[in-house]
């Protein structure tokens, strides 16, 4: 994989292209979030507009015309609901939130999430911003994602249980 500062990704054959989202992007998003919603909170579309326009950070990868990936992320200071946004507004100054991440099914494995995290710490260091957080679920455990924020420099600054005590995440940040 070779990714340059322009957004365009070029793996074998194949170019990717990173770039802002749209609302013509919407219904793709809302897809690839459905896909993935076992590990995601719901989007439909009225809240994904909704967030979009509170989002400092709202990416997408396309392939030939079509969205494969997203990346949806907040800076402090926005009146975002989330639980987990919160515990960190509760505890840091200055962030960047990731509140999700989402690659097609048919596109995993391929360093997508990689090339998306790339440029969200592109991103943040532009802006002046030293701290990344996430989270993700340990109960029940995501191993995977635990990995990929691990292979990223993440590592974690507490727990919570979420969705009515169903769930825990493990809130991360990484610093640049």
């Amino acid at each position: 994989m070779r990714f340059d500062h322009t957004g365009i990704i070029q793996m074998n054959a194949a170019t990717f292209a990173i770039r802002d989202a749209t609302s013509a992007d919407h219904v793709a998003i809302a897809r690839l979030n459905l896909e993935s919603e076992h590990l995601l909170s719901p989007l439909d579309a009225q809240r994904l507009t909704h967030l979009d326009q509170q989002a400092a950070y709202h990416r997408v990868i396309e392939s030939d015309g079509e969205v494969i990936a997203f990346l949806l992320a907040f800076r402090e200071g926005v009146p975002y609901d989330s639980p987990n946004y919160r515990w960190f507004a509760a505890r840091y100054e200055q962030f960047l939130y990731i509140d999700r991440i989402a690659v097609s099914a048919s596109q995993q494995g391929r360093q997508l999430g990689g090339a998306l995290y790339a440029d969200l710490f592109a991103f943040a260091d532009r802006q002046d911003i030293d701290t990344i957080a996430c989270e993700f679920y340990v109960v029940p455990l995501n191993e995977a994602s635990r990995a990929f924020h691990a292979r990223h420099g993440f590592h974690e600054v507490g727990t919570q249980w979420v969705a009515d005590g169903q769930k825990q995440v493990s809130l991360q940040i990484a610093s640049l």
